[in-house]
């Protein structure tokens, strides 16, 4: 019957279910599987943030239905974290609103914004919701290079003198997940340049803000002049604080797109549950170390896993933020796509990651592992993922017309 349903029918299968099927059969069997396929954090949230949680939910009025855009305190506290980190001065009232997370905030913005058949610029590979928040909202999804460089900047001039209809929004991930790559604030400029230009809309994905482990610091695109007249950008509470199961996110920049989300939110929702709110106004204004200490431990657990990749002969490149390690495929693999090579993963070294055709058709050569367990979890996922590359697992040879993705799937994954 879902087939009937005309925005159903454009999203093509969920490409995670068959790795995250075989990795419920392990574990139904009794199977250690170290899981770095989901970018979930481990760590609890530091301990100020839960007591501002359990102080407020003691007060019986703030069971009641809170504000869908946020309490004013939490939307006070964001702008004064944009003026702290990015010497940026946003107005509380009409340049942020909360988000229940960054996920909501860009599907929400999409319905907002998009009429049928409009063009959006989206990086592939990138975060799922980056494009399908937008095919489900009846836009055509235009690909673009992943990579903050000429090429990308090429490739939007290309799109805005060749889309018909003409781009009506370009959305930026940096750090990204899932390729982990930096931006510098000249690519913004350019970028912000060419919105203000061709009249399109630039939609930043800012979550992975405070992840960045060398001297490159992740800026905003709220940064360049004249950005708040094309641009909005959404944060996350999830990853900086590690509070993803709060669901605390914002959006901030240009009042139209503000004013736009903030409307369609207020017929959706009533925000977040208020206690959530406070803990979170507790968590922007409250010392910051916390963050410092969540930063040292993603650079550690980075490089414990890339050394201990590299020495047992999967060589894999360095990320300098967000916290996933976008790894090419070993070639004696490649032949088998992402989704046969994660299963195999599964299968021999007991290890799950993520596929990196799940992020589009451009990332099937790569697959996607988080760094979301601890140090031992991580050197044992080494020494399975050792003892993997140094047996015959290589499948059968190219060509062979078995071990590899199946021609439906494919041709779904392509058709969206």
């Amino acid at each position: 019957m879902s087939d009937d349903f005309h925005r159903i029918r454009r999203l093509p299968p969920y490409v995670f279910a068959e790795v995250n099927g075989a990795k419920a059969k392990a574990r139904a069997a009794a199977e250690d599987i170290v899981d770095l396929g989901m970018g979930n954090p481990d760590s609890p949230t530091p301990p100020h943030i839960v007591a501002k949680l359990v102080e407020a939910v003691q007060d019986p009025r703030t069971h009641r239905y809170s504000a869908s855009k946020g309490i004013p305190g939490l939307r006070k506290a964001l702008a004064n974290y944009y003026a702290r980190r990015f010497n940026v001065q946003l107005d509380p009232e009409t340049e942020v609103v909360a988000t229940l997370g960054s996920k909501e905030g860009l599907a929400n913005l999409a319905q907002a914004i998009t009429s049928p058949g409009d063009t959006i610029l989206v990086p592939n590979p990138s975060y799922p919701i980056h494009q399908f928040g937008f095919i489900i909202a009846g836009a055509s999804v235009r690909s673009i290079p992943h990579t903050p460089d000429e090429e990308m900047l090429r490739a939007i001039d290309r799109a805005v003198r060749h889309s018909v209809p003409a781009p009506t929004a370009l959305i930026v991930n940096f750090p990204s997940n899932p390729t982990a790559l930096l931006a510098d604030l000249d690519f913004y400029r350019e970028v912000v340049a060419m919105a203000r230009k061709h009249g399109f809309y630039v939609l930043s994905d800012l979550a992975y803000a405070e992840l960045y482990f060398g001297d490159k610091i992740p800026p905003s695109i709220l940064e360049v002049p004249g950005a708040k007249d094309v641009a909005v950008e959404f944060t996350s509470m999830s990853k900086t604080y590690n509070m993803p199961g709060w669901r605390m996110g914002f959006a901030a920049g240009n009042r139209k797109l503000i004013a736009a989300l903030t409307r369609v939110k207020s017929y959706l929702d009533y925000g977040a549950f208020t206690p959530i709110q406070v803990a979170a106004t507790a968590a922007l204004n409250g010392p910051q170390d916390c963050v410092a200490e969540m930063r040292t431990l993603y650079r550690d657990r980075r490089d414990l896993l890339v050394k201990g990749l590299k020495q047992a002969g999967w060589d894999v490149p360095m990320p300098e933020g967000s916290m996933f390690v976008w790894a090419p495929i070993p070639e004696r693999f490649a032949h088998l796509g992402s989704v046969e090579f994660s299963k195999l993963l599964l299968a021999k070294a007991k290890v799950a990651v993520a596929p990196g055709i799940g992020f589009g058709e451009y990332g099937d050569g790569h697959v996607r592992i988080a760094t979301v367990e601890n140090a031992q979890r991580i050197r044992q996922a080494l020494r399975g993922i050792r003892s993997f590359l140094a047996a015959d697992n290589g499948g059968p040879a190219p060509g062979s017309g078995d071990g590899g993705p199946s021609t439906d799937t494919s041709a779904e994954l392509v058709r969206a």
